[in-house]
């Protein structure tokens, strides 16, 4: 507790490590992860640090690595996890850079294989189907020709084809005359394949480049077939091109070429087709098993990478690390050791004196390593020590910025407050029960589902502590509501004794009432409004939240919005107060006894006498029973009052002083009796209230700059120069002084007080003191607290706004949705009711039902009440007290970095 209360108190070391000794040092302070190295060469680029070279080489193997991962990846093939594995000595390191530089030549050298082996093996496929399409192109053109002309076929196969008539040859129903057989001509062809998605163009850029004077034939292969290079599966067409002239040839080619098209060497005669097509299959299949013993070797291959690669990764980043971190240590050529800076926690002193121990013996070094505590003005980093409980917690508020060195850390008490405000707005007894059991399954299974689901649900994964905590409290708001699902649970009977007349016989709803369904039943017919002047209370109060009988009153939601307004103002006045007071540790802690007198006694008194009496208030009108509900005064309207009608309120006029009969104007009875006395008590402590509160004012504007200005006139005066902070009470003969106090010993060092760095930070004797900014600075945080406390007052207003609104939403899914299935929907269709209907009827609107109340209820006004809460604990409460401008402690740690979690 006292670690999450404030941070770690932190130290700056100073480390000597001999160079024959440093790896291993920093290797086992990685391990152990409680130091953070401060970089002493920032001065000094990348490209000259002493290990660039170092940290070069492994770049490089992580990049090897790199590509061997996406090998893997492209297979299909897992890793398989390893422990973790010590960073290796630097001569293993030599031995892991060129296994990596032969394994990955391996491997490229097999990707090289397999794809000289596709590519081989497609441009065979590409082959086969052309051989199989031409054969069926000049098959058809033989048997055209035989009919128009009468000749032997094999004239076309020849390449003979005589033609008078200079007209286009693109369109196949032209066959006749674009064929025309009836003179010698050489007709030429071209045949091969092009992707599927250019064809259209390619016909277009053909019929326009040759102006027609080419005729082709295609036809699609059904198969796609696997690009070698990209492994993408491709769409292609066959297409055979015939055409006349050399030129034309020339300028076919360079189309193709143009397009990507693959042209391939046909043979002019069916025979040689024949004989080619079976070559070409028997090819295939030896391409085939080639290619499948290559693949599996491939295959072997990487699985044998994959039992190790994770370790080898492991190792790469840790010396990795290593060597960044080693760059920034400072080179002593003197004494041939490097020298580094750190921050590190003082109850872990020893941990790190045992570390560095452990790294000197490792690494056979006779000179052992040295740390030396060093004193600075600097402010340390804020370091929590958290669990998986508290470390949710401890992110929402380092959301909002991280702890000032050790000043009050909010997380400790964002424990209970955030899952009691979220459960305050959401309170429903079911809707918490489901939220429950959700992040129960979470905790339960935390390791199965950690680091799965995504993004998202990481999100809810890392949070399942917060989110059960939400559901524990929303199931003890709901039942102090008594509210599930937006009906009421009749455990302890009621309390009331509503009996009134009606054309119907008297009803009661008794305490001990065996039918409950049966009264609430006939409180429903008979509209029931409870009034205290109508209604007799015959028990204690209601043992447990709500009496039921509200849920059948005509006056519910007035009661109930009535009870959580002034609940919600009741708990935002004592979450402020809260803020205020653990304020006063904060100065406490830093010395800061001028803001004790000037800031945290007026701010109390402030709260107390003007909201603090609204609580009080609050309660008594709660607890006070009024006979007549006319002397019940209005809360709001007494509260106003107060500074409108100064000195008047309540105003009482007695025609007999001695006796009770007066009259109250505007209705303002005391809130603690109906009486003339109670009246004229209550508001001359109200004016004694007012006037402490308006006193208040001046008090936090004046006092710290007079003081301040104080303090520099009497120092100035003593003419010696000295730091004055801001915030402290430190007289001019005090022996502490504001720089640590150097110590030689092992004692822990004393850090500055700390002022306000919103006031200028420290003020010098030679610095010009500017009284008019930090009597700007003292006016703006005074105007900001009062206004604030009256607007963060009215801010908690949203608690019993966002419970009305989720209360409401429950209560109309169940009217719209659920009891249209338990009213009997059989009945509205048919004049008896049918229970085969009706079940089914149930079954559909239950699930409707609960799709909306997990989507709407649980996750959006979930969600809404989640940010509200953030909003209470940001703004109205951590400003009260929290600074929230310190830096996070980020400690060498290989655990961090291997998990990807080391801050930038």
């Amino acid at each position: 507790m006292g670690s999450l209360f404030r941070s770690e108190e932190m130290i700056l070391a100073q480390l000597f490590l001999q160079s024959d000794s440093a790896y291993s040092c920093v290797r086992e302070l990685g391990e152990l992860g409680k130091v953070q190295f401060r970089d002493l060469n920032s001065d000094v680029s990348a490209f000259q640090r002493k290990f660039v070279n170092e940290v070069r080489r492994c770049d490089e193997m992580d990049r090897k690595l790199r590509f061997l991962f996406n090998e893997l990846e492209k297979v299909g093939i897992e890793t398989r996890k390893a422990g973790n594995i010590t960073a290796p000595d630097p001569q293993e390191l030599i031995d892991l850079e060129s296994k990596f530089e032969v394994l990955e030549a391996e491997v490229k050298e097999i990707n090289t294989n397999k794809e000289t082996l596709k590519r081989n093996l497609l441009d065979l496929i590409e082959l086969q189907f052309i051989l199989l399409q031409t054969q069926s192109f000049f098959q058809e053109a033989e048997q055209y020709s035989t009919l128009i002309t009468g000749q032997e076929p094999g004239g076309i196969e020849r390449g003979v084809i005589s033609d008078t008539e200079e007209k286009g040859l693109l369109e196949e129903g032209r066959a006749r005359s674009d064929m025309g057989l009836t003179s010698q001509t050489n007709f030429m062809f071209v045949a091969g394949v092009i992707a599927q998605e250019r064809l259209a163009t390619f016909e277009r850029v053909l019929w326009r480049a040759c102006r027609g004077n080419v005729f082709m034939r295609q036809a699609p292969i059904i198969d796609p077939l696997e690009d070698p290079t990209t492994g993408a599966m491709v769409f292609k067409v066959v297409f055979v091109l015939f055409f006349q002239g050399d030129a034309l040839r020339t300028r076919v080619r360079k189309i193709c070429e143009g397009f990507r098209a693959t042209l391939y060497q046909c043979p002019e005669t069916q025979a040689e087709r024949q004989e080619m097509s079976i070559a070409v299959t028997n090819r295939i299949a030896d391409l085939r098993a080639v290619l499948r013993t290559t693949e599996d070797h491939s295959v072997t291959q990487l699985e044998e990478i994959a039992q190790e690669i994770d370790v080898w990764q492991q190792k790469v980043t840790k010396v990795k690390a290593i060597y960044h971190t080693m760059n920034m240590f400072n080179l002593d050529m003197a004494q041939h050791c490097l020298v580094a800076e750190c921050w590190c926690p003082v109850e872990d002193l020893e941990e790190i004196q045992t570390a560095l121990v452990r790294g000197t013996e490792e690494s056979g070094s006779t000179v052992p390593s040295i740390l030396n505590r060093m004193h600075t003005p600097d402010d340390p980093p804020t370091y929590f020590k958290t669990n998986k409980f508290t470390k949710g917690f401890q992110n929402i508020v380092d959301a909002y910025g991280i702890a000032t060195y050790q000043e009050v850390n909010p997380a400790l008490y964002t424990v209970i407050t955030f899952p009691f405000l979220f459960a305050v707005m959401f309170g429903d007894a079911g809707h918490g029960l489901i939220m429950a059991l959700f992040a129960l399954t979470m905790v339960i299974f935390e390791k199965r589902m950690q680091g799965s689901g995504g993004e998202m649900f990481g999100t809810f994964i890392n949070g399942r502590y917060i989110i059960l905590l939400m559901g524990i409290f929303s199931i003890y708001t709901g039942m102090i509501y008594n509210d599930v699902f937006s009906k009421s649970l009749n455990i302890f009977g009621s309390n009331w004794n509503a009996s009134y007349t009606n054309t119907t016989p008297d009803y009661v709803f008794p305490s001990d009432c065996s039918c409950p369904d049966v009264c609430v039943l006939h409180l429903e017919e008979s509209e029931t409004t409870i009034l205290p002047t109508q209604a007799q209370l015959f028990q204690d109060p209601y043992p447990f939240g709500l009496d039921p009988i509200w849920q059948v009153a005509e006056n519910k939601l007035l009661f109930t919005n009535s009870y959580k307004m002034k609940m919600s103002i009741v708990l935002g006045i004592i979450h402020m107060l809260f803020g205020v007071i653990l304020g006063f540790f904060n100065h406490i802690h830093f010395k800061r006894y001028i803001n004790i007198v000037a800031e945290f006694i007026p701010q109390i008194l402030f709260l107390l006498c003007i909201f603090g009496w609204l609580v009080i208030l609050i309660i008594s009108k709660w607890i006070i029973f009024y006979e007549d509900l006319n002397t019940a005064p209005s809360l709001l309207i007494t509260l106003i009052n107060m500074f409108l009608k100064f000195g008047m309120s309540p105003s009482v006029t007695c025609d007999d002083p001695g006796t009770d009969d007066c009259d109250f104007d505007d209705n303002q009875y005391s809130v603690f009796s109906p009486t003339a006395g109670a009246a004229d008590a209550q508001k001359f402590f109200q004016i004694f209230l007012v006037i402490i509160a308006v006193a208040c004012i001046p008090w936090m504007l004046l006092v710290k700059p007079i003081y301040l200005y104080v303090q520099y006139k009497k120092n100035k005066k003593l003419g010696y120069s000295r730091q004055i902070d801001t915030g402290s009470d430190l007289e001019p003969n005090d022996a502490e002084t504001e720089y640590i106090v150097h110590h030689e010993d092992d004692e822990q060092p004393k850090h500055k007080s700390k002022g306000d760095e919103e006031l200028g930070g420290q003020i010098q004797e030679e610095e010009h003191f500017e009284f008019s900014e930090i009597f700007v600075h003292q006016a703006i945080h005074t105007i900001e607290y009062c206004l604030g406390t009256i607007s963060n007052t009215a801010s908690y207003l949203r608690l019993w706004a966002l419970s009305l609104a989720h209360a409401e939403l429950s209560e109309v899914l169940w009217n719209m949705v659920l009891k249209i299935g338990f009213s009997g929907v059989s009945t509205k269709l048919f004049t008896s009711p049918v229970v085969f209907i009706d079940g089914i009827a149930i079954f559909a609107l239950f699930a409707f039902w609960a799709v909306l109340t997990i989507g709407i209820l649980l996750i959006m006004e979930g969600l809404s009440a989640f940010l509200h809460g953030l909003r209470l604990h940001w703004v109205e409460f951590q400003n009260k007290f929290y600074d929230g401008a310190g830096y996070k402690f980020a400690p060498f740690s290989f655990e961090a970095i291997l998990s990807g979690k080391e801050d930038e």
